[in-house]
């Protein structure tokens, strides 16, 4: 090893001694103030540990009539000092790493390797050390605000805050009702209902209020007054104003991830999603994998804890692009004429129809409200006509129950008995789940079994589920990781939530398989993204469609920073198209350039397109033919993307970007026509083109003297003969066709009667007035 080698080696060295000993400092002061401020959390540590490994399944959401709200934390002055003052250090020692990092040779792959391992481990303990810092402040915090009394006002303002969540979060919410209550506790100086209304003033959805329009101003000003509290909702609101440069705000994207992640340590839903999307992603901050699961996986845990046995709303994410360019796009919400359609035909006694109903208001979606009440109604009416899905679905009706109907396991057990003697899997499923948990029945782990396997035989994605949770945790059969990851991969084919989030523990934790962080992230993500705020999606797409376009581009950019692909497509539609009057032509284009380039990353062909003509025409940054080819090639490439072979193509016979070659132009228009029918169109009019390229080029090439040259060559010195040839023939050819034919003789027929001269009566002669005419056929 050279000298200069070694010295960075020494100082490596010594990095990692004053880092750990720095770490090792602070996790003894901490454990110390820990012995004097949580015990409880000391007790927890010392519990025995169990050698079976960790089971991170979820098989159901207890079936109560509580409500899981996220509870909102202000930390006091000496917790986020003293936290500060420990992130501060950590940051100044990874600062000091990565000035020697730089000081290593790349040549040099001994200490290339040994750095980059060491870095890579010393990551991950600060950052599960920082996780279990950020617990341990939250719930001190939370110790001490309990001992804090609230005075009449605020107890008033809490009272009212809390049931106007409760008729939010009820299956026949009443939002008018629910805002009022809300604008009342804010009144009397609630902060979270301060921060609920600044959202809706900035969403432009504060409904049943008088000042129902979008008032961004407004909410800025409610955010910057909230934030001086620690209130992470209104951390969150500001990093949103910083990201996309709102009213004036300079955009700053360091500054709107330093808010993200001070609302994210808070508990803040959506900015844990933002901040594990611009981990994920690598968005203005180092990609990390690890730091990402971490983010998605609390919001996935939020989302798996809620989801009831209805499976919560269908979520339709509609791209606003599709839509444009397919006339046909059927964006999953049925119209209203269709819905009083089927109503009509429920009524009158249709059961098809009254279980459609009942299905759609159960788990809402589709433009149908959540609306337990009348699902129950066209259940009721499908169930008293002998059908066995209406017996099965009020079965778990009554089984989970709701605050309107009352859990009931014996009602329950005797709807589900009656579907299952029909042979519906979803009536075996539910049998399933009361001999698995004993609900009205004897706990029997077989008889469970039992029916969750004809229910999965049936392709009923509840047993699927069921069956892969207890092979997975080995209750009434042997433990099986495989066979557990067989259904839980069954289930996800059909979109069940939980066989998603079961699958991310799995691979997360490498329990019956390699561990893959990436591949848990992906299924993490895909799971944070079911939860009950995506119903904004819905929201933003029936605002824009009715003319609210400020309003959806805000709610699609929200949802945009929170990772959702379909938003960033559709926010960046939405800018390119210029209809957002909130920002300038200039800055609707850069930003619509950022949002294509975000949905790209993330696989969208189209987006890759919609890159390449940005750069192509200069729209949003200078033109760049080259960039232009180069997302072209991607979309073309990762996708088969037809638009972006046929732009290919164009590229190459014009030169633009690419070298000029009409042959490989050719190609790519052959391959795009052949990718989609669609294209074969506009393929044939530039293959037309090309054609009539090709003939230019020709006529160009074309060389008189120099083709003369050539026939005096092929014919030498007897070239007159063969011209005196040609021209006898030419001549033979012209007497042959010239001479004169002979004259035809008139055909007589058997019967034919032989024309008289003068008389005009005959064979040939033309019919009298009034009688038929034969016309001979014309060919």
């Amino acid at each position: 090893m050279k000298s200069s080698h070694k010295f960075v080696f020494l100082l490596w060295l010594a990095f990692l001694m004053l880092s750990t000993a720095e770490l090792t400092k602070n996790k003894d002061e901490n454990n110390n103030s820990n012995e004097k401020k949580s015990p409880r959390l000391q007790q927890q540590q010392r519990q025995p540990q169990n050698d079976a490994p960790e089971t991170p399944i979820i098989v159901k959401k207890d079936m109560d009539d509580g409500d899981s709200d996220d509870s909102i934390v202000n930390n006091d002055d000496d917790s986020l000092t003293d936290w500060e003052s420990v992130r501060q250090r950590l940051q100044e020692l990874k600062a000091v790493r990565d000035l020697i990092l730089d000081l290593v040779p790349v040549s040099d792959s001994f200490l290339t390797e040994i750095t980059t391992k060491q870095s890579k481990e010393s990551d991950e303990e600060s950052s599960a050390w920082e996780e279990e810092i950020e617990e341990e402040i939250i719930e001190d915090d939370q110790e001490e605000m309990e001992k804090i009394p609230l005075t009449p006002e605020q107890q008033e303002a809490e009272e009212m805050f809390n049931k106007a969540q409760k008729l939010l979060n009820a299956t026949r919410s009443n939002k008018a009702e629910a805002y009022k209550l809300i604008t009342g506790a804010a009144t009397l100086g609630h902060a979270e209902a301060r921060s609920m209304l600044a959202w809706a003033q900035l969403l432009g959805t504060q409904t049943g209020l008088p000042s129902a329009n979008q008032d961004i101003s407004a909410a800025l000003q409610t955010f910057k007054e909230l934030v001086e509290t620690g209130l992470p909702s209104a951390h969150m609101g500001m990093g949103f104003f910083y990201a996309l440069g709102l009213q004036g705000i300079k955009t700053s994207q360091a500054k709107a991830l330093l808010h993200y992640t001070i609302a994210a340590i808070g508990g803040d839903t959506r900015a844990q999603m933002a901040v594990g999307y611009r981990y994920w992603v690598g968005v203005f901050t180092r990609p990390s994998c690890e730091s990402a699961l971490s983010y998605y996986r609390k919001v996935a845990n939020k989302v798996a804890d809620q989801v009831t046995l209805s499976g919560g709303p269908v979520i339709q994410r509609t791209r606003l692009l599709d839509e444009q360019e397919n006339s046909e796009f059927n964006a999953g919400i049925l119209d209203d004429d269709l819905i009083e359609y089927y109503q009509l035909l429920a009524e009158r006694g249709d059961v098809q129809a009254q279980v459609g109903l009942g299905q759609l208001h159960y788990q809402g979606g589709r433009g149908v409200p959540l609306d337990h009440q009348r699902a129950l109604d066209y259940f009721q009416h499908a169930a008293n006509a002998g059908n066995a899905v209406a017996m099965a679905f009020l079965g778990k009706i009554y089984l989970e129950g709701s605050d309107i109907v009352k859990q009931d396991n014996d009602t329950a057990l005797e709807y589900f008995s009656k579907a299952a003697t029909h042979g519906n899997p979803v009536g075996q499923s539910g049998l399933g789940l009361m001999y698995l948990y004993g609900r009205g029945v004897k706990r029997d782990t077989t008889k469970a079994l039992q029916y969750f396997s004809q229910a999965a035989e049936q392709g009923w994605v509840d047993g699927q589920l069921q069956l892969g949770n207890m092979y997975f945790s080995g209750i009434g059969v042997k433990r099986d990781y495989k066979m557990a990851n067989k259904y839980f991969n069954l289930a996800s084919q059909s979109g069940h939530v939980l066989a998603f989030y079961n699958l991310a523990q799995m691979h997360a934790t490498g329990t019956g398989m390699m561990r893959s962080c990436s591949a848990a992230v992906e299924l993490f993500k895909n799971v944070a993204e079911r939860g009950k705020w995506s119903n904004q999606l819905m929201t933003a797409h029936a605002d824009y469609r009715e003319g609210r376009v400020d309003q959806a581009f805000i709610q699609y950019a929200l949802l945009a920073e929170m990772g959702y692909e379909a938003a960033q497509s559709n926010a960046a539609y939405i800018l390119d198209k210029g209809e957002v009057g909130i920002l300038t032509p200039e800055e609707g284009l850069k930003m619509a350039l950022a949002f294509w380039a975000r949905a790209a990353a993330q696989g969208y062909s189209t987006a890759q397109v919609k890159l390449g003509d940005a750069h192509y025409y200069g729209r949003g940054t200078k033109v760049d033919y080259e960039a232009a080819a180069r997302y072209y090639r991607q979309a073309s490439d990762q996708q088969q993307n037809a638009q972006a072979i046929f732009n290919l193509g164009y590229m190459h016979e014009r030169g633009l970007g690419l070298a000029q070659d009409r042959h490989l132009a050719k190609r790519c228009y052959d391959l795009a026509a052949e990718t989609s029918p669609d294209a074969r169109i506009p393929v044939v009019l530039a293959l037309i083109k090309l054609y009539f390229l090709f003939g230019i080029d020709y006529l160009k090439e074309f060389s008189f003297n120099e083709h003369m040259a050539k026939w005096d060559q092929m014919l030498g010195q007897n070239w007159d003969l063969y011209v005196i040839g040609v021209l006898t023939g030419i001549l033979s050819l012209v007497i042959y066709f010239r001479r004169p034919q002979p004259p035809q003789q008139p055909q007589r027929g058997a019967g034919a009667t032989p024309a008289r001269p003068g008389t005009g009566v005959g064979a040939g002669a033309p019919a009298a007035p009034g009688a038929p005419v034969d016309v001979p056929p014309v060919n």
